[in-house]
């Protein structure tokens, strides 16, 4: 894989506590956080898949078994 060095600005603080935790699983701090950076970009084409389906859904609409009958009114629904 072809990679590309960036510039980042992290605090001191954080940067301390990412280079710890890449320490304790044996890696790179680079490694730890293009793993973190990949799984972002996942769940958000997962995101996007998942609206797409919905949208298609709610364009398509549902078959509430209602056959040809028409959808009573609110006013007849809640008639005391």
């Amino acid at each position: 894989m072809e990679t590309q060095n960036i510039t980042l600005s992290i605090p001191k603080k954080v940067l301390r506590k990412i280079k710890i935790l890449a320490a304790e699983r044996q890696t790179s701090v680079s490694h730890l956080l293009t793993e973190t950076l990949e799984k972002l970009i996942e769940e958000e084409a997962g995101y996007t898949i998942a609206r797409q389906r919905q949208m298609e859904w709610l364009e398509r609409g549902f078959n509430l078994g209602l056959g040809n009958t028409k959808p009573s009114h609110r006013e007849e629904l809640h008639e005391r």
